[in-house]
């Protein structure tokens, strides 16, 4: 088989000045219609246990993007179930972006776990308090943690981000709701002994609980708003046949792609969201298709 080889001074071309590098991002549009912890590594009810009430459903009742979300509801004794970060930090800075959808009457239930303890969560690990939005459908419109001290709004039935900033050196963590704040930074952890970043922990404190998550981030350092753009950009089929597909939930400004040499074969200012690129022409070998949104950038390898 013949293999191919990038310069090390090609691949420096393209690197681009960004605040964060995204490490894992999830938005379900890969998984069936079931139950998510059999489906990957990453999802884990808090027991272990799949495929029972803990465990919670890929739904396509609603998306932020593309076709699928997770729905997280009162499913018995409810849904109980934890995100892993894959490399459980233990020190620097870390962001979080996801999106929650809340319908009218419900509610929704998320914290951070420090530490994943095999198969059985146990106690657990709680590196931040609870986060209530909607608790017991007696705020609509209203979040709050656990002893009320901080408190803050997020719209019912439609799509909000929720960020959190994680300094694991110093501790303490921040959160912001649909963009109008929540948690101020330097609000220490629940538990200052939880020495990782482990998991985000979804579950469904009361009979109100359902609600829908999608497209989480998951980045190192500070996530702005265009690494969040470019870390939900994909292409498709990769080998590559007559055309390329650019799959985006905002508008890509330019498509640009080079040969292997560096040399430019292509370059489009398509300005649409999931542009379609002909390469009926392209002969086969490696290419490098770099993405910009934003003035910001993103390169993928494909071949063909």
């Amino acid at each position: 088989m013949k293999k191919f080889y990038l310069s090390a001074l090609f691949l420096g071309a393209f690197t681009f000045a960004i605040q964060a590098q995204v490490v894992q991002s999830e938005d379900f549009d890969s998984y069936s219609l079931d139950y998510i912890s059999p489906q990957s590594i990453l999802w884990k009810t808090w027991s272990g246990a799949e495929e029972g009430e803990e465990d919670a459903m890929v739904s396509a009742l609603q998306a932020r993007s593309g076709s699928n979300s997770l729905n997280i509801v009162r499913d018995g004794n409810g849904n109980d179930i934890l995100y892993l970060i894959d490399d459980m930090p233990f020190d620097g800075i870390y962001s979080i972006r996801m999106y929650f959808y809340i319908p009218t009457g419900q509610e929704a239930y998320f914290n951070l776990q420090g530490e994943i303890f095999g198969n059985n969560q146990g106690s657990g690990s709680f590196l931040s308090g609870d986060h209530y939005f909607n608790p017991d459908n007696m705020t609509p419109g209203q979040g709050q943690n656990a002893d009320g001290s901080f408190i803050w709004t997020f719209p019912h039935d439609q799509w909000f981000p929720v960020v959190l900033v994680v300094d694991l050196d110093t501790k303490t963590y921040s959160m912001d709701v649909d963009n109008n704040g929540g948690i101020p930074a330097g609000t220490p952890f629940n538990n200052l002994a939880v020495p990782y970043l482990g998991a985000i922990y979804f579950y469904a404190p009361s009979s109100f609980t359902n609600f829908f998550i999608d497209d989480i981030t998951i980045a190192q350092g500070l996530l702005n708003v265009n690494d969040v753009k470019l870390s939900s950009v994909k292409v498709f089929p990769n080998p590559m046949t007559d055309v390329l597909n650019i799959s985006s939930n905002d508008i890509i400004d330019e498509v640009t792609i080079y040969d292997i040499t560096g040399k430019i074969i292509l370059s489009q200012t398509p300005n649409s969201v999931s542009p379609v690129i002909n390469t009926s022409q392209f002969a086969k070998g490696v290419y490098l298709v770099k993405i910009t949104i934003d003035g910001s950038s993103k390169v993928i390898k494909v071949m063909k």
